[in-house]
């Protein structure tokens, strides 16, 4: 039986919800404990960095524990409501440090939480992207939906980008008069991740009961040690998984800095409507070119040609951006036209590597004799995770050696903005690391990737001759 358009609203939506909460975790715990807290940015970077290392072996663990998973509603959806629990919990815990933490205590609190949160994480997000085998026929219908939840999950994404600091301070000024921006700042972002936790768990409960696992997928549960084999036998995925590192670790350089290149850099009293201002339209664009843009395109040209103008654009609108920066041409609506071919690229690069990411199965089924679905997931987790901690490594680099100050008064501020070495660094980081970042992938990807739709359907065709031997 055919996808109902039911069941394709609810796994959208759980999308949506599992990515708004990722994304304010990705782009904004720097932020918070680092300029609101006061928390050193290195020491950010190595809980930040340690995270992901932990995530190395956790995640792998729980796509094991998933597939041995046995009980009446399933072993998918019992792990995604208890995940999507347990994460909404955390989520708020982490934007809501107690007032009296200071110096290590802050610390530690910050590590505990967010290894914390990467943990229920992944509890959440591996059996979310795992069941879709479960409930769908396999083949277009599979690939369509895979395609629609990543359009979902990047909708989410964006919304957040643009609701944010939107929010936040509104947020934080309820019953707060006469208090500085950084106490407004830090109330606003509890208040805020504590809404975000609420429609996060939401939109998942929609999910689990409107979705029913039509089939068991009862596969042989591989071991940590199989997994990581599957995935390195299939070059193909290894190709994806590398690319989808580098796209992700660029754009999250990004995300990290643009707050402080609009609150240092740019500077001025109106900072904040400035940056709701270009997050907004860039927001925007990002959902316009995953709904709009990229299936336009499609109509016209391959995902692989699609592929490669979203890196021509990205890596064109970084460089004009670099130069605007650099010839001091700062107006918020000149910034606009880089940052259209930026957020174009990027949403369209979110949709088609998790194609790509799909079509690598059938390669490993008829090179492997095994279908990994769950093993090539569960590894997208991992790689994601992995590039937003890498990103925030770099990303605490670059404050510590630009000096930026957590100081959030307007006096710090200017100092701040008038030293040219501090504000150089921030430019070239969060414009040249996402161009090397992005040639990288570009040139690993045409080198290695040869899943064209040609090779699809030849591999299609002998998986078909395989299974009907069998």
């Amino acid at each position: 039986m055919k996808l109902t358009g039911k069941e394709k609203v609810s796994y959208g939506l759980g999308a949506v919800g599992k990515d708004m909460v990722y994304m304010l975790s990705a782009s904004y715990i720097l932020y918070y404990y680092q300029d609101i807290l006061g928390v050193s940015a290195f020491a950010m970077g190595v809980i930040l960095m340690a995270a992901r290392i932990f995530d190395a072996f956790n995640d792998p663990i729980m796509g094991v524990v998933v597939a041995k998973t046995r009980t009446r509603w399933g072993k998918f959806r019992p792990w995604l409501l208890i995940g999507t629990v347990l994460n909404a919990v955390i989520l708020y815990l982490m934007f809501a440090a107690p007032p009296a933490l200071q110096g290590g205590g802050l610390v530690a609190y910050a590590a505990i939480f967010y290894i914390l949160w990467g943990v229920t994480y992944t509890m959440m997000d591996i059996p979310f992207w795992s069941m879709i085998p479960a409930f769908t026929e396999g083949g277009k219908e599979r690939e369509n939906l895979s395609a629609l939840a990543r359009s979902c999950a990047g909708v989410g994404s964006a919304l957040i980008t643009i609701i944010t600091m939107l929010c936040v301070p509104a947020l934080g000024a309820i019953g707060n008069s006469g208090a500085s921006q950084r106490e407004i700042e830090r109330a606003g972002f509890g208040w805020f991740a504590l809404i975000i936790a609420v429609v996060f768990i939401v939109f998942i409960v929609i999910t689990c009961l409107n979705i029913k696992e039509k089939s068991t997928v009862d596969v042989e549960a591989p071991s940590v040690g199989q997994m990581f084999k599957a995935l390195v036998s299939n070059d193909q995925a290894m190709t994806v998984v590398i690319t989808i590192v580098l796209i992700n670790c660029s754009l999250y350089i990004t995300s990290n800095l643009l707050i402080y290149f609009f609150k240092y850099d740019i500077g001025g009293a109106d900072w904040n409507t400035n940056y709701v201002l270009f997050n907004t339209f860039g927001g925007g664009i990002q959902i316009i070119s995953m709904m709009l843009f990229y299936p336009l395109l499609r109509k016209f040209i391959s995902a692989m040609q699609v592929f490669y103008v979203s890196f021509v654009m990205a890596i064109g609108g970084y460089a004009v951006l670099l130069a605007l920066m650099f010839t001091n041409h700062t107006n918020i609506f000149l910034l606009m036209v880089p940052g259209f071919f930026i957020f174009t690229a990027f949403g369209m690069l979110t949709v088609l590597t998790t194609v790509f990411l799909a079509n690598t199965v059938d390669y490993g089924e008829l090179k492997n004799h095994r279908r990994d679905e769950s093993v090539i997931f569960s590894m997208q987790t991992f790689v994601v995770k992995l590039a937003s901690g890498v990103a925030a490594m770099i990303a605490s680099i670059c404050l510590t050696i630009s000096n930026i100050s957590s100081d959030t008064s307007t006096a710090a501020a200017e100092i701040v903005a008038d030293s040219y070495t501090s504000v150089a660094v921030l430019r070239m980081t969060m414009t040249v690391l996402p161009i090397i970042g992005l040639l990288i992938a570009v040139f690993i990807f045409a080198k290695k990737y040869i899943l064209t739709d040609e090779k699809l359907t030849q591999i299609n065709q002998e998986l078909v001759k395989e299974r009907g031997k069998s």
